[in-house]
Formats: structure tokens, C-alpha cells, sequence
């Protein structure tokens, strides 16, 4: 990025925002429930270069409530279908102040959040919020920072897809011993694995935010960790990337209990005493994406072998070449809704 700033190119630089148009100072919208409200709708060829938003409501589950959409050049389905706090980098309805090259969550309590993803299109862009809450969000800033130029061929599409399982579907661990449950088991191929991303077609893959609640209540080792990363290319039977643990795929180590945030890996949320409670992680492979030809499947075990049940859900993103398929429909707003 550094490289390219004194290189001067042919682009128009815009913005689309919540300012007042009267000139005062209500330089917001309101989120009505159930109705789409559109942040920003544009004729391309552009890119959008950053996003930027705060919102504040009454209702606590309005960050798992509220839907942030975007369509590239009239496509029928959405590129991106993600609640709003979970886009842009944490989970379970929470906000944590952390910065990544990619996604940040700033002061104060995480209250601002941005998203650097370039997102290119080559005819017309399409952003919409909404609120699928009961009560209305009153509060609801934004910056959506474009710029219209001319857009080579070979780019991708930037994707963005959230999904959840709650509880994954584990083993009891009556009769078993806690290292038997937690550290024993055999799962070479990946069977029954969490799903982060599925998707066809040709692209690259740019990581994840992953988010576990930890459901299991024992006085010993809770570890949540050691499930392996997984992740097939191309039709490959046997994962093509096998990893050491969930751990080790973001970039950490020995079940770490202490928040940490770099430009490509992070712990925003830790959990509590024994690892209990809310868990959200990120991964971006910025300097390393992971490329596909025709499919891609993203996935890691909940636990070591799939033993575990917890709470997990995840944002992917990518890029891709157009049309993409949906990896899986939204669920409904009851089943959105994070714990606590």
C-alpha cells in the first residue's frame, strides 16, 4: 500500500454519509424496524476504499439484529450478508476495542468500526442496513469512502457470509475421562467439521472472524481449542491445508487467555476463568491468501475430533470471480441472537 501512494492514477474520489442535509447537526438516520434502509448506491466503475459506521440502541441484541448487505453490478443475491458487529470483527453481539490492518473496532468500547477491504465493481454497487429488531436503532452513522475509475479484469468481487451453529453437534463426555474428551480421538478427513466458508467458482480466500461460546461447565481443563484447521481446494477428499489446532490457525498458542490484536491475527475476546464464555478470533490472510480454481471449504473441528458442543459462528471473506453461489441462507433474527 505504501508502495502504490505516490503513484498517481486516474480516479474520482467520493463519499456517501449520514450527514444532515439541511445543513444542521442530525447527521444520522434512524433504522425503522424490517425496513432496508440504503447507505449507499452508486454507478461504477469504482471501488469502495473504507467503511466506516456507530450505531447505539436500546436493545441489546442490535448489533446480532442488524444486517449489512452489498450487491456488486445488479446481482440478484447479496456479496455480502453479515450482522453488523460481526463484519466488522466480533462476535456474539459484543463490541471490543482492537485494530487489525483490515477491520478495527476503536474507543470508545469498540463503539467506532471500520473496514479498509477494497471492493471493487465494474458497473454499480449497491449498501443497505436492516434493522431486524422490534424496536427502531435511532442512532445510525456512517462514511462509505468510494472512489469511480476504471476497473482491471482479473479482480474478484469481495464476499463477506455469516453463519452459525448453536450448540455444534458434539459427543457427551459422560464415562470419559477429561483428557479422553478434551486431547483423544481420531478424525483424519474432517468429518462433521464447523463450516467457515463454502463457495465455487475461481478465488482467493482472505481469512475469518470466528466466534465460540463456551457451553461446557466443569471445574476441570475447558479448553475450547485443539480442533484442527481443515481446508479443502478443488474437489481434494483430504483437507489440501491440514493445521495443528484453532489455536495455532489464528496465530496464537497453548490456550491463550489474554486479549491480543496485530494486523493479521487476533484474540478480541478471550473468555473468562477456564476459558468460559464468549471466544472471538481473527485471521487474515492479507500477505497469504489461499487460492481456488473452481470450490473452496473452509472448516475446523469444535474441539479436538468434533468432541465439543459450543455456541460457534464466523464471518469469511473473499474475493471471487462472478456469478458466486450463496453458501447458505440467512437465519432468522431469533436465531441470530447471542447468549448473555
Amino acid at each position: 500500500m505504501l508502495e502504490d501512494l505516490p503513484r498517481l492514477r486516474n480516479a474520482k474520489r467520493r463519499r456517501a454519509s449520514s450527514y444532515d442535509r439541511t445543513g444542521g447537526n442530525r447527521d444520522f438516520v434512524e433504522l425503522p424496524p424490517g425496513a432496508p434502509v440504503t447507505l449507499a448506491e452508486i454507478d461504477g466503475p469504482g471501488r469502495i476504499t473504507h467503511v466506516w459506521c456507530t450505531l447505539l440502541a436500546d436493545d441489546r441484541f442490535y448489533l446480532r439484529n442488524v444486517l449489512l448487505r452489498m450487491w456488486w453490478d445488479g446481482e440478484d443475491e447479496p456479496s455480502v450478508e453479515c450482522p453488523i458487529g460481526d463484519f466488522f470483527g466480533c462476535g456474539h453481539g459484543m463490541r471490543a476495542n482492537f485494530e487489525s490492518l483490515v477491520l478495527s473496532m476503536s474507543p470508545e468500547d469498540g463503539r467506532s468500526m471500520n473496514c479498509w477491504f477494497p471492493m471493487p465493481f465494474h458497473r454499480s454497487a449497491r449498501i443497505e442496513v436492516v434493522n431486524g429488531g422490534a424496536a427502531p436503532v435511532p442512532w445510525f452513522y456512517f462514511y462509505v469512502d468510494y472512489e469511480l475509475a476504471e476497473q482491471p479484469d482479473d479482480v474478484g468481487t469481495f464476499h463477506a457470509a455469516w453463519r452459525r451453529e448453536n450448540p455444534t453437534d458434539g459427543i457427551s463426555d459422560a464415562g470419559l475421562t477429561n483428557w479422553e474428551y478434551q486431547m483423544e480421538g481420531l478424525n483424519p478427513r474432517g468429518e462433521g467439521n464447523y463450516e467457515i466458508l463454502r463457495a465455487r467458482g475461481k478465488g482467493h480466500y482472505v481469512g475469518c472472524v470466528l466466534s465460540i461460546w463456551n457451553l461446557r461447565e466443569t471445574r476441570e481443563n475447558n479448553w475450547y481449542g485443539e480442533g484442527d484447521d481443515m481446508i479443502f481446494l478443488d474437489g481434494d477428499p483430504e483437507p489440501t491445508l491440514h493445521g495443528t489446532g484453532c489455536e495455532d490457525y489464528f496465530n496464537l498458542a497453548f490456550g491463550p487467555r489474554r486479549a491480543h490484536h496485530g494486523p493479521f491475527h487476533g484474540l478480541v475476546l478471550p473468555g473468562g476463568p477456564n476459558w468460559s464464555g464468549p471466544i472471538s478470533m481473527y485471521r487474515f490472510h492479507v500477505p497469504d491468501p489461499v487460492h481456488f480454481e473452481t470450490e473452496i471449504r473452509v472448516t475446523i473441528e469444535h474441539g479436538h475430533a468434533n468432541h465439543r458442543s459450543d455456541d460457534y459462528s464466523s464471518v469469511a471473506y473473499w474475493y471471487q470471480r462472478e456469478p458466486h453461489v450463496r453458501p447458505w441462507a440467512m437465519l432468522p433474527v431469533e436465531q441470530r441472537r447471542p447468549r448473555g
